[in-house]
C-alpha cells in the first residue's frame, strides 16, 4: 500500500470535484478530500497498490484536465498545472523504493497518454521542488520552457494555458497546514511566514508563504512541514504564534489540509499542546483502518 496526495487547481465546483473524486477512486481508496474556494485548490488523499494507485492517479488527471481551465483560474495559491502536483508517498519506512517507482510510471503515463508536460521532483527529481517549477505562474513556467531553460522529463515541450503543467515526484510523509491571523493585513502573514520558514533562517523543513484570501476575509500562514521529526507541528504552531503576537497580533484559526500520522498527535499530547483544527478524526492510520 502506497499514499497518493494529487493537489488539483479546482475548489469552487462541486460537480467537478465529485468527476475527479469519483475517477481517483476508480481503484484506489479515496480517504480524504479537502477544497479551498479562496485556494481554488483541492487535496485529495488516495491509497492503494502500485498498479492500482497508478492506474486511479491517471484517471483523476484526465478528469481534472476536461473540467478545469487554467485560464480563468484566480486562486491565491502557486500553481501551474490543472493537476498541479502529484505526491506519491511511502506508508512504511522503506517502502521509498516502491513509491518512486510509482511515481516514474505515473510521469510516463501522464506524458504519453494525457499528454501533459510532467517535471520530475523530490526523490525523483534530483531534490527539485515545486516552488522551484511554480515561481512566476505558468506564464513563466511557458516561457522557461519556449526558451529551453526548463524541459519536461515526460510529454510535450510546449505548454497548454488551458491544463498547464504537471509536478510528480515521491517524498516522505509532511503535513500541510494552515493558521489564520487575526489581521487582514497580508504583509504581517507574510513576514510570520518569512520568519518561520527555513529559507528565512526558521524552523527545519518548514515551507511557509503568506496569503491574503478575499473570500474568507482572512490573512493566512500556509505552510508543509516536512521534518516532523526536527520541528514537531505543535511547536511550528507555538512558533508562529510567538511570531505573530510580536507583530501585535494572534492566531484566530487554523486549517488542516489532509490527514495527519498519528504520532504528531501523540507528540502534541506528551508536550502538553493542542493542535487547532485537528483531531482524531484526522488520523491517517485511523482511516487506513476503516474498511475502504
Amino acid at each position: 500500500m502506497l499514499e497518493a496526495v494529487p493537489n488539483v487547481s479546482e475548489g469552487r465546483d462541486a460537480s467537478a470535484l465529485t468527476a475527479v473524486g469519483d475517477a481517483f477512486s476508480s481503484s484506489a481508496a479515496l480517504l480524504d478530500v479537502h477544497s479551498d474556494a479562496d485556494h481554488h485548490r483541492s487535496v485529495f488523499t488516495l491509497v492503494g497498490s502500485e498498479d492500482d494507485l497508478s492506474d486511479a492517479l491517471v484517471a483523476g488527471a484526465e478528469a481534472a484536465c476536461e473540467r478545469i481551465d487554467l485560464t480563468r483560474h484566480d486562486g491565491v495559491h502557486p500553481r501551474v498545472g490543472a493537476v498541479d502536483v502529484v505526491p506519491v508517498v511511502p506508508l512504511e519506512p522503506g517502502a521509498m523504493p516502491d513509491a518512486k517507482r510509482v511515481a516514474l510510471v505515473v510521469a510516463e503515463r501522464l506524458g504519453s497518454e494525457l499528454s501533459l508536460p510532467v517535471f520530475l521532483y523530490a526523490e525523483v527529481g534530483g531534490g527539485r521542488r515545486p516552488a522551484d517549477l511554480r515561481r512566476g505562474g505558468i506564464d513563466e513556467l511557458g516561457r522557461r520552457m519556449r526558451e529551453c531553460e526548463l524541459v519536461p522529463d515526460h510529454g510535450p515541450a510546449k505548454l497548454d494555458p488551458r491544463v498547464g503543467a504537471t509536478i510528480v515526484g515521491a517524498r516522505k510523509p509532511l503535513v500541510a497546514y494552515n493558521l489564520d491571523l487575526g489581521t487582514d493585513d497580508v504583509r504581517i502573514a507574510r513576514e510570520v511566514a518569512a520568519r518561520v520558514r527555513e529559507s528565512g533562517g526558521g524552523m527545519p523543513g518548514v515551507q511557509a508563504i503568506g496569503l491574503l484570501l478575499p473570500r474568507a476575509r482572512r490573512v493566512q500562514v500556509s505552510m508543509n512541514v516536512r521534518d516532523l521529526e526536527r520541528s514537531p507541528l505543535h511547536e511550528v504552531v507555538a512558533r508562529v504564534t510567538r511570531e505573530a503576537a510580536s507583530l501585535g497580533v494572534t492566531v484566530a484559526g487554523a486549517e488542516l489540509v489532509g490527514l495527519v500520522p498519528e504520532h504528531v498527535l501523540r507528540a502534541a499530547a506528551a508536550a502538553g499542546a493542542t493542535l487547532p483544527g485537528v483531531d482524531e478524526s484526522d488520523v491517517l492510520e485511523r482511516r487506513l483502518a476503516t474498511p475502504f
